[in-house]
C-alpha cells in the first residue's frame, strides 16, 4: 500500500494517561475517527503507528503527555471470510449496528474447525454493501460472543465508530446483560453449604453472587477454571424463578454479568454445584432424581442435548445516537418445552 493510499491520523497525549500506548491512543483518539482499542494494537503491530518519524509497534509502551503519534489508516480491504446466506433472526438493524437472535449451534466467529457457517459468514452476505467496516476491513464488528450453543442476543457493529462505542462499553461493564439458565439443584440462600464455598456471597433478595478470577484449566486448553489468584476478575449474579420437583431438584434461574469472560456463567454455575442441564464440559454427569421429578421429566432432562443457556435481555447505549437500547427474546424452542415440560410433571410444591 502507497502513503498515498494512506490517511494520516495525529493523536496527543492528553493528561494523566493510562500506563500502555494502545490504552492512551485509544482514549485520546479524535472521536470521529472511530478507532478500537483492538484496531489501535493491530496497527501498531504493523508498523502503522510513528512517533518524531520512528515507528512504534510496543503497545505496551509507557506513554506520557503531549508525545505526538502519527497513525496511517489504511482503506478497507475484503474479508476473507466468505459471505453465507444463512437466515438470521435480527430484531434491530441500522447502518452501524445489528442486534441479532442467534441460534443453537452457530458459532459466532471463524475459527479453525468452523470456517464456515458461522454468524460472521451470514452477517457478511446478510449486511452486503451497508457494512461500512470494522478494523479496516469489510467486516462486522464482533463486540461479545455467546457459545456455540447457547442462544440469544448478541449486538454487532457494523461500522467502526459503531465499534468503538460498543466495546468502550463492554470495556466499563456497563452493557446490561441477563441470561436465563435451567440448573442442576437449588442455589437458595437457605442452603449453608452455599455459604461455605469460596468466592461465594449473597446480596438482598436471595441474589446469589459469585466472585472469583477465571483462567484456562491448566490441563485442558478448551475450558476455563476458577482461580482466586491470577487470571481475570469475573462477577456474576444469580436469582432463582422457579423450582421443580419434590423436593425441588432443578431450577430455573436468572443470571447477569458485571463482567464477561469465556463460559463465564457455566463455569461459576459449576464452581458452587449447580451446573447447567445439558452442559457436558462443565456439567459433570450428574443425573436427575426421578424421585424428585418423576422418570419422563429426568429422562428429558438427560437428553438434553446442550446447555440450558439463553441471553434473553441485552441492554447499552446506541454508540452513534446516544439512545438507550434494550431488547429481549424469548426461550427457544426446545428450551421452552423443556421448562413446560418440567412445570407440567414436577411442579414447584
Amino acid at each position: 500500500m502507497s502513503d498515498i493510499a494512506k490517511r494520516l491520523l495525529s493523536v496527543v497525549i492528553g493528561p494523566n494517561p493510562p500506563d500502555r500506548l494502545d490504552k492512551a491512543l485509544a482514549r485520546d483518539v479524535p472521536e470521529d475517527a472511530a478507532l478500537s482499542r483492538s484496531r489501535i494494537v493491530k496497527l501498531l503491530a504493523e508498523a502503522g503507528v510513528r512517533r518524531a518519524g520512528k515507528v512504534v509497534t510496543d503497545a505496551k509502551a509507557k506513554p506520557a503527555e503531549g508525545q505526538v503519534y502519527e497513525i496511517a489508516l489504511v482503506p478497507e480491504v475484503e474479508t476473507e471470510t466468505a459471505p453465507e446466506n444463512i437466515p438470521l433472526t435480527v430484531l434491530w438493524e441500522d447502518e452501524d449496528l445489528i442486534v441479532i437472535d442467534k441460534p443453537a449451534g452457530m458459532v459466532v466467529h471463524p475459527a479453525p474447525g468452523a470456517r464456515a457457517g458461522t454468524l460472521v459468514n451470514a452477517l457478511l452476505h446478510h449486511c452486503g454493501d451497508t457494512l461500512s467496516g470494522v478494523g479496516g476491513r469489510k467486516r462486522p464488528g464482533i463486540v461479545h460472543r455467546i457459545d456455540k450453543d447457547t442462544t440469544g442476543l448478541l449486538v454487532v457493529a457494523k461500522s467502526d465508530r459503531a465499534h468503538h462505542g460498543l466495546a468502550r462499553q463492554f470495556e466499563k461493564h456497563s452493557v446490561n446483560r441477563r441470561y436465563i439458565a435451567l440448573v442442576h439443584g437449588v442455589p437458595d440462600v437457605a442452603d449453608p453449604r452455599l455459604h461455605g464455598v469460596k468466592g461465594t456471597s449473597f446480596e438482598p433478595g436471595g441474589v446469589l453472587k459469585i466472585t472469583t478470577q477465571l483462567a484456562r484449566h491448566r490441563t485442558d486448553r478448551q475450558r476455563q477454571a476458577v482461580r482466586f489468584e491470577g487470571g481475570r476478575h469475573a462477577v456474576t449474579r444469580v436469582r432463582v424463578r422457579e423450582t421443580y420437583g419434590k423436593p425441588p431438584a432443578v431450577a430455573l434461574v436468572e443470571c447477569w454479568l458485571e463482567t464477561g469472560r469465556t463460559h463465564q456463567i457455566r463455569v461459576h454455575m459449576a464452581h458452587v454445584g449447580h451446573g447447567l442441564v445439558g452442559d457436558k464440559t462443565y456439567g459433570g454427569r450428574r443425573k436427575p432424581p426421578a424421585k424428585a421429578l418423576g422418570a419422563e421429566a429426568a429422562a428429558a432432562i438427560s437428553g438434553f442435548p446442550r446447555q440450558a443457556l439463553h441471553a434473553a435481555t441485552l441492554g447499552f447505549t446506541h454508540p452513534v445516537s446516544g439512545r438507550d437500547m434494550a431488547f429481549e427474546c424469548p426461550l427457544p424452542h426446545d428450551f421452552q418445552a423443556l421448562a413446560d415440560l418440567l412445570a407440567a410433571l414436577a411442579p414447584n410444591p
